[in-house]
């Protein structure tokens, strides 16, 4: 498909609610489609969804070694709630191998490297015998979120690429979740609004911008899942 189409397609998704959006691209891709999610509001939003519908499509998440324990805790939750079984994706080096081949701390004195390794190179490899993967990215995120479509071309990882809820804004999906009295990370409740690493994200102040808790202090807003990251990077 040319990229034209992707956007006349594009054009045509928007108009959609995310439940019709969703039905659409697991009809279209399956069973080469996949779910991502970091156990956030948006992919709560999206597995209740996927549920509602009758919809079972493999979800995934990353497995960094540095999630807050809270996120294991959200997981086995909807594991034994809801019936999910997530597939647990993992970088190929172990935090101690990444420190013995790249030193300590590797977050701190090159994040971009570190999400490299732990996040994007683990996605390349589960997407490989994928079409398609569907991700809880909202245009309301950042300005470089703000520029993605609800169905686009994934040039890094050869699939298509679906955002049901780019056009939701937070507000929708808080209310969606109290509506349905769906489970969420407790830290949402004490000032983390954006999850990530436990090294690399920290509460934010009032006033503050929704993800300037996330590699505070650096010239950083996205791990690279969702956006470009440093071109040097691709071959570590």
């Amino acid at each position: 498909m040319e990229q034209s189409d992707f956007a006349a397609l594009a054009d045509t998704l928007e108009t959609l609610p995310p439940q019709e959006i969703l039905a659409w691209a697991v009809a279209q891709y399956s069973p080469q489609i996949a779910m991502s999610t970091a156990f956030g509001p948006g992919g709560i939003v999206l597995l209740h969804m996927l549920q509602q519908l009758g919809l079972s499509i493999p979800v995934f998440y990353i497995d960094t070694g540095l999630l807050f324990p809270e996120v294991h805790r959200l997981r086995s939750q909807f594991e034994q709630t809801f019936g999910i079984q997530f597939e647990r994706v993992c970088p190929a080096l172990s935090l101690e191998q990444q420190a013995e081949q790249f030193g300590e701390k590797l977050w701190e004195r090159d994040p971009d490297r570190c999400c490299w390794l732990r996040k994007v190179v683990p996605l390349q490899q589960v997407l490989r015998d994928k079409r398609a993967w569907i991700s809880a990215i909202r245009a309301d995120q950042t300005k470089l979120r703000a520029k993605a479509r609800v169905i686009l071309w994934d040039e890094r990882n050869q699939v298509v690429k679906i955002h049901p809820l780019l056009r939701w804004s937070e507000e929708q999906v808080w209310e969606y979740i109290q509506r349905y009295r769906l489970p969420y990370n407790p830290l949402h409740d004490q000032g983390y609004p954006s999850l990530g690493c436990i090294p690399c994200t920290t509460p934010i102040e009032r006033g503050e911008d929704r993800r300037s808790g996330r590699w505070r202090g650096k010239a950083k807003v996205e791990c690279g899942l969702h956006g470009p990251i440093l071109e040097s990077l691709h071959h570590p």
